[in-house]
């Protein structure tokens, strides 16, 4: 499956910005160079997460074990355009179903942990999906018969019961048969390897198909604005489902020969210890953790962090007195990234936006005629803002419109959609996000707001139309619509707007909660906040106004 355009693939190589590496090709090119260099660790806690000892793999074990997971699937009847569903939590074997995947020319379309069966049925049925690759248990939770419900019509495989992901050899004779089966695929780099989930700006959750390119274009911009450097060790603690982990750490470490350092689900204890035991370079953190460490000097210092050069943060706007205190005590640059599974990729450095104030929430235009900054990413993207009714670009400080964004890091579109309204007509992907050009000078965007009603509770997204139609199946609903509200952890979480059938004898948040878990429902979507209501504001139209569902929750408190 391709998605790129010959004329794309064309201009893109030809500026440099596209190439022809593959995963599985960067592999080759680390065990030709770096054999025994450490590729991927396990986290210390990964026998009580998931029963399974932690596992350390070189580059040469990495590519052992790709190569014995890849010739297990063929033999199933997987290959080129397969379309396989895992859902593993950050561990060693993730990383390999990503390689071995990159080996067959199959798609592979890594789900959270949390999705549930509603979520693995709709999304399987979207993407078509061959074969599920699933973790017998997470937490105590038995991930793979949960799979094996939802899924009964194709096939769902455990790791370690029937697939072996870790193997420490290959006969030579199937690891020859595997290669020239791997040289026959076309165009790897133009291949899609990925199909990530997200709610992009409408709807339910979108497929985001990404080759390699793609993804390579990505990680080239975090590698340039984290510092990395060859053979650096890489702490991961964000699922690799996204942009942030696969672009930012698995793409990265492949190219540079750098360690992945896994961790999953967020511990504080276990990341900082990680942290320290495993003389990580660069780590991504979320902005509450690197608050609460900025806020406790003391707790800084019963760690060694010096083999630490920077720290990333995003998401959320970020706090100046943490960047002020990580900067000029700890002696640690933070770097505030901003992207999304579609391509979008900005960030602030202390290069390109030296004030902590600034860069706690200002990120530089690149990609804009006139302006110049550091580094490739700029010379790889373009963006701009948009009128969001009119399209009229905007470009006068303090104005605020959609961002819109291209070049080498973009997709294409989502899976089986239609690209009507996703691109501008000159091709500039709009994100639904609304940014303002900033005044003296007008180097920089902030971003303000979304056009449209996506909640992100922590990085993940999560569609009030999907929440909203599931609800209103309450035998106690009559109609019912969620919203965000504010929140100081995760940025915003949910919050339920409803109309009972009966006034006096509402449904609880309780048990709204045990109805949607019936269904299925992931956990992280489920509402935190309840609000009854006589009737819900609506417009002429009859579209409900969740704007002011938003302001009279947040009015309320």
């Amino acid at each position: 499956m391709q998605t790129s355009t010959n004329s794309r693939i064309r201009a893109l190589t030809a500026s440099g910005f596209w190439g022809q590496e593959s995963l599985h090709g960067l592999l080759a090119e680390r065990v030709a160079q770096e054999p025994d260099a450490l590729a991927v660790a396990d986290q210390p806690d990964k026998m009580g997460l998931v029963g399974m000892p932690p596992a350390r793999l070189s580059f040469s074990d990495l590519d052992i074990a790709s190569t014995g997971l890849a010739l297990q699937l063929l033999e199933r009847g997987t290959g080129p355009g397969s379309r396989i569903m895992v859902q593993l939590p950050n561990i060693a074997e993730l990383v390999v179903c990503f390689y071995a995947a990159s080996k067959l020319g199959a798609i592979i379309s890594p789900l959270p942990v949390q999705y549930g069966a509603h979520e693995i049925t709709e999304l399987s049925r979207t993407l078509g999906a061959t074969m599920f690759i699933g973790c017998p248990t997470f937490k105590g939770q038995p991930l793979i018969q949960t799979a094996r419900t939802a899924l009964p019509h194709i096939s769902v495989l455990a790791i370690g019961e029937d697939l072996n992901c870790l193997a420490s050899s290959v006969a030579a004779d199937r690891t020859h048969v595997l290669a020239t089966y791997t040289r026959s695929l076309n165009d790897p780099a133009n291949r899609i390897l990925t199909v990530c989930w997200t709610s992009g700006t409408t709807g339910t959750p979108k497929g985001v198909p990404r080759s390699a390119n793609m993804w390579l274009a990505t990680a080239r911009a975090t590698a340039e604005a984290g510092g990395y450097q060859r053979g650096d060790r890489l702490l991961n603690p964000f699922p690799l489902v996204n942009m942030a982990a696969i672009g930012g750490f698995l793409f990265a470490a492949a190219e540079l020969g750098c360690g992945l350092i896994l961790h999953h689900p967020f511990d504080p204890a276990v990341y900082l210890t990680q942290m320290q035991d495993e003389k990580i370079n660069f780590t991504i953190a979320p902005p509450a953790v690197l608050n609460q460490l900025a806020a406790q000097p003391e707790f800084w210092r019963q760690y060694d962090f010096s083999a630490l050069r920077a720290v990333g943060s995003g998401s959320a706007p970020l706090s100046p007195t943490m960047i002020t205190t990580f900067e000029n005590d700890y002696q640690k640059p933070v770097i505030n990234f901003y992207g999304s599974n579609e391509g979008l990729a900005l960030f602030a450095t202390p290069e390109t936006v030296p004030s902590s104030e600034m860069r706690a929430a200002y990120f530089p235009r690149f990609g804009v005629e006139g302006l110049d900054w550091p580094g490739r990413c700029h010379h790889a993207v373009q963006s701009k803002i948009i009128d969001p009714d009119t399209g009229l670009e905007i470009d006068e400080p303090g104005a605020v419109g959609e961002l819109c964004f291209a070049g080498a890091t973009i997709f294409d579109g989502y899976f089986g959609s239609e690209t009507e309204g996703v691109f501008t007509e000159d091709g500039f992907f709009r994100s639904g996000d609304l940014v303002e050009i900033s005044a003296d000078p007008t180097h920089y965007y902030r971003i303000v707001g979304r056009c449209k009603d996506i909640i992100n509770r922590g990085g993940m997204k999560i569609s009030p139309a999907e929440l909203d139609a599931l609800i209103e199946g309450h035998p106690d609903v009559l109609e019912a619509a969620v919203c965000a509200y504010a929140d100081a952890a995760l940025g915003e979480r949910v919050c339920v707007c409803l109309v009972a059938k009966d006034a006096s004898h509402p449904p609880s948040l309780e048990a709204l909660s045990e109805f949607l878990k019936a269904q299925g429902l992931a956990t992280f979507k489920l509402p935190e906040q309840i609000r009854y209501l006589e009737a819900l504001p609506r417009n002429p139209m009859g579209k409900v106004l969740r704007g002011d569902l938003q302001k009279n929750v947040a009015a309320v408190g």
